[in-house]
Protein backbone atom coordinates (compact mmCIF):
# COMPACT_ATOMS: atom_id res chain seq x y z
CA UNK A 1 0.00 0.00 0.00
CA UNK A 2 1.64 2.94 -0.91
CA UNK A 3 2.17 5.84 1.62
CA UNK A 4 0.24 9.08 1.69
CA UNK A 5 2.48 12.42 1.60
CA UNK A 6 0.45 14.48 4.37
CA UNK A 7 1.52 18.75 4.53
CA UNK A 8 1.76 18.59 8.09
CA UNK A 9 4.70 20.76 9.55
CA UNK A 10 6.66 18.65 12.40
CA UNK A 11 5.88 19.59 15.63
CA UNK A 12 6.34 22.93 16.79
CA UNK A 13 6.95 24.39 13.36
CA UNK A 14 5.35 27.54 12.34
CA UNK A 15 3.26 27.69 9.31
CA UNK A 16 4.82 29.50 6.46
CA UNK A 17 3.55 33.46 6.42
CA UNK A 18 2.20 33.54 2.57
CA UNK A 19 -0.05 29.60 3.73
CA UNK A 20 -1.56 31.97 6.79
CA UNK A 21 -2.81 34.71 5.78
CA UNK A 22 -4.58 32.82 2.68
CA UNK A 23 -4.58 35.88 0.36
CA UNK A 24 -1.49 37.53 -1.47
CA UNK A 25 -1.17 41.52 -2.03
CA UNK A 26 -0.49 42.40 -5.50
CA UNK A 27 0.69 45.82 -6.37
CA UNK A 28 -1.74 47.88 -8.98
CA UNK A 29 0.44 47.03 -11.95
CA UNK A 30 0.26 43.44 -10.95
CA UNK A 31 -3.27 43.18 -10.88
CA UNK A 32 -4.27 44.83 -13.61
CA UNK A 33 -1.81 43.00 -15.45
CA UNK A 34 -3.25 39.52 -14.41
CA UNK A 35 -7.15 41.00 -14.89
CA UNK A 36 -5.93 42.14 -17.99
CA UNK A 37 -4.31 38.49 -18.80
CA UNK A 38 -7.66 36.82 -17.74
CA UNK A 39 -10.18 39.45 -19.51
CA UNK A 40 -8.51 38.33 -22.77
CA UNK A 41 -9.13 34.81 -21.73
CA UNK A 42 -12.44 35.05 -20.89
CA UNK A 43 -12.94 36.45 -24.45
CA UNK A 44 -11.46 33.53 -26.00
CA UNK A 45 -13.73 31.24 -24.36
CA UNK A 46 -16.54 33.57 -25.14
CA UNK A 47 -15.34 33.51 -28.98
CA UNK A 48 -15.00 29.48 -28.75
CA UNK A 49 -18.86 29.29 -27.10
CA UNK A 50 -19.76 31.97 -30.14
CA UNK A 51 -18.00 29.80 -32.44
CA UNK A 52 -19.84 26.66 -31.57
CA UNK A 53 -22.95 28.29 -32.26
CA UNK A 54 -22.36 29.11 -35.91
CA UNK A 55 -21.57 25.40 -36.45
CA UNK A 56 -18.03 26.38 -37.20
CA UNK A 57 -15.76 23.97 -38.78
CA UNK A 58 -13.73 21.75 -35.69
CA UNK A 59 -10.44 21.98 -36.84
CA UNK A 60 -10.93 26.19 -36.31
CA UNK A 61 -12.56 25.71 -33.35
CA UNK A 62 -9.86 23.39 -31.96
CA UNK A 63 -7.16 26.21 -32.74
CA UNK A 64 -9.21 28.45 -30.52
CA UNK A 65 -9.25 26.18 -27.43
CA UNK A 66 -5.20 25.28 -27.80
CA UNK A 67 -4.83 29.22 -27.95
CA UNK A 68 -7.12 29.53 -24.72
CA UNK A 69 -5.17 26.80 -23.13
CA UNK A 70 -2.12 28.09 -23.71
CA UNK A 71 -3.09 31.66 -22.65
CA UNK A 72 -4.28 29.87 -19.60
CA UNK A 73 -1.20 28.29 -18.63
CA UNK A 74 0.90 31.34 -19.54
CA UNK A 75 -1.39 33.02 -16.45
CA UNK A 76 -0.26 30.05 -14.14
CA UNK A 77 3.28 30.51 -14.80
CA UNK A 78 3.02 34.53 -14.35
CA UNK A 79 0.80 33.78 -10.86
CA UNK A 80 3.49 31.68 -10.22
CA UNK A 81 6.69 33.56 -10.91
CA UNK A 82 4.87 35.87 -8.18
CA UNK A 83 4.53 33.18 -5.80
CA UNK A 84 8.36 31.67 -5.72
CA UNK A 85 9.39 35.77 -5.89
CA UNK A 86 7.22 36.75 -2.83
CA UNK A 87 6.04 34.18 -0.65
CA UNK A 88 8.76 31.85 -1.62
CA UNK A 89 11.68 33.73 -1.14
CA UNK A 90 10.14 35.63 2.04
CA UNK A 91 9.78 32.03 3.76
CA UNK A 92 13.41 30.91 2.71
CA UNK A 93 15.10 33.78 4.16
CA UNK A 94 12.88 33.02 7.53
CA UNK A 95 14.71 29.37 7.63
CA UNK A 96 11.79 27.49 6.11
CA UNK A 97 12.70 25.23 3.99
CA UNK A 98 9.21 23.20 3.80
CA UNK A 99 8.11 25.97 0.95
CA UNK A 100 10.23 24.50 -1.30
CA UNK A 101 7.88 21.63 -1.49
CA UNK A 102 4.72 23.36 -1.82
CA UNK A 103 6.38 25.21 -3.93
CA UNK A 104 7.20 22.23 -6.07
CA UNK A 105 3.70 20.52 -5.95
CA UNK A 106 2.37 23.58 -7.60
CA UNK A 107 4.70 23.57 -10.38
CA UNK A 108 3.99 20.01 -10.79
CA UNK A 109 0.38 20.94 -10.85
CA UNK A 110 1.00 23.52 -13.67
CA UNK A 111 2.54 21.70 -15.73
Amino acid sequence: MEEKKTNQLPEGAAEPECCRRKATPRGEKELRLLQNRLSRISGQLGGIAKMLEENRYCGDILMQVAAAESALQAFGYLVLQNHLETCVVEEIQKGNTQIVEEALELIRKLK
